[in-house]
């Protein structure tokens, strides 16, 4: 314990004194509004989709599947957030003083994760539906980089100054400023200096470690176990809510209470339930069609005549009738389909590409 309690001091010593916030959070190009909240969520979208995409391509899919899924995914999960956001606190927008105009002022904040992702996989679906993708294995190559994303959109509370925790002085504490949300930048005093709140804990920044350490370990995961489609998605669900649990418990901005604890740490025991059910569901189902690219054949012969003679003169159909080659009754006979999603069936006995 001794050698614990001296921890904070080693770090005070090599650290800076605090972890500074921000002090202007929108820039202005003309009459462009440049916003940090806004950046931190385009940008993180931008690394999902590529590393969704990266993860598809070493799974058979084609170039650029991921951006047309995505183009579903994301708009069906920013709406899906934002009315998560507002069914939890609505408050400040349908309560007294409140100002409905203020729920379509996304740029300010307030996109809750759970509604993101419920609504986006809904634009997924629709997507993978659209493009041939089986919606497991688009779900699977999609969570490690929805983990980073999340990552870096916290980053976006930073610019904001808010998500943070109780008062600290911790060498890691965070300096956070009075707040103008009108203007998206700290109040400041006579001389022109923002004025400073106070010290707190980092709680935006427990959270984006923990979603990066998440996203590893899905990677992880994925290569060195032999998991069905979907597990992966599923080890995501169950992961996240340890982490945001725990969290959320540390942050001390406002939100409604059910039997004294906060909303999302309800909704964060029920979709880590969910989570459980999704990875011993998806461990019993079968595995989708294996993709192949378009240019692969997807059976021998494929594109011959069946009545072309083999290279010893006989008729190919006499020499499957004496095999059972092609004896359709043969039930250890099965051919590979013409599928016009590029894929061949489980029946086709393709080797699966290892979950990455």
């Amino acid at each position: 314990m001794s050698l614990l309690a001296g921890v904070p001091a080693a770090l005070g010593a090599v650290l800076p004194a605090d972890i500074p916030s921000p002090s202007v959070g929108v820039w202005h190009l003309g009459p462009l509004p440049i916003r940090g909240y806004a950046m931190c969520i385009l940008a993180g979208i931008v690394v999902a989709v590529w590393l969704t995409q990266k993860r598809l391509e070493a799974r058979g899919h084609r170039k650029g599947v991921a951006i047309d899924i995505s183009a579903w995914a994301v708009p069906f999960g920013i709406v899906g957030g934002r009315i998560y956001h507002l069914i939890t606190t609505p408050q400040p927008y349908f309560g007294e003083n409140g100002d409905p105009w203020k729920a379509f002022a996304i740029y300010e904040g307030g996109l809750g994760i759970w509604g993101a992702v419920a609504l986006g996989a809904v634009g997924a679906w629709i997507g993978c539906r659209k493009n041939g993708v089986a919606f497991r294995d688009f779900v699977d190559a999609a969570a490690p980089g929805l983990a980073i994303a999340q990552a870096m959109g916290r980053f976006g509370n930073w610019f904001n100054n808010e998500i943070y925790g109780a008062p600290t002085d911790l060498p890691w504490r965070l300096r956070i400023y009075e707040w103008d949300t009108s203007v998206g930048r700290a109040v400041v005093d006579a001389q022109g200096n923002p004025v400073v709140k106070g010290y707190f804990h980092p709680t935006f920044l427990y959270e984006a470690i923990w979603c990066l350490l998440l996203a590893a370990f899905l990677i992880w995961l994925g290569r060195h176990r032999r998991l069905q489609a979907g597990q992966v998605f599923a080890a995501y669900v169950m992961g996240y809510p340890i982490g945001r649990i725990v969290i959320e418990n540390m942050r001390t901005d406002s939100a409604n209470l059910i039997l004294g604890q906060r909303v999302n740490t309800w909704v964060s025991i029920l979709v880590f339930l969910l989570g459980v059910y999704l990875w011993r569901r998806f461990a019993r189902m079968e595995q989708p069609p294996v993709p192949v690219s378009p240019d692969q054949p997807t059976g021998a012969g494929e594109g011959e005549h069946p009545h072309d003679d083999g290279a010893d003169g006989d008729p190919v159909d006499a020499r499957a009738d004496e095999t059972g080659a092609d004896d359709p009754e043969d039930p250890s006979v099965q051919a590979a389909s013409d599928r016009p999603n590029h894929t061949v069936g489980s029946e086709a006995k393709a080797d699966r590409p290892a979950q990455s």
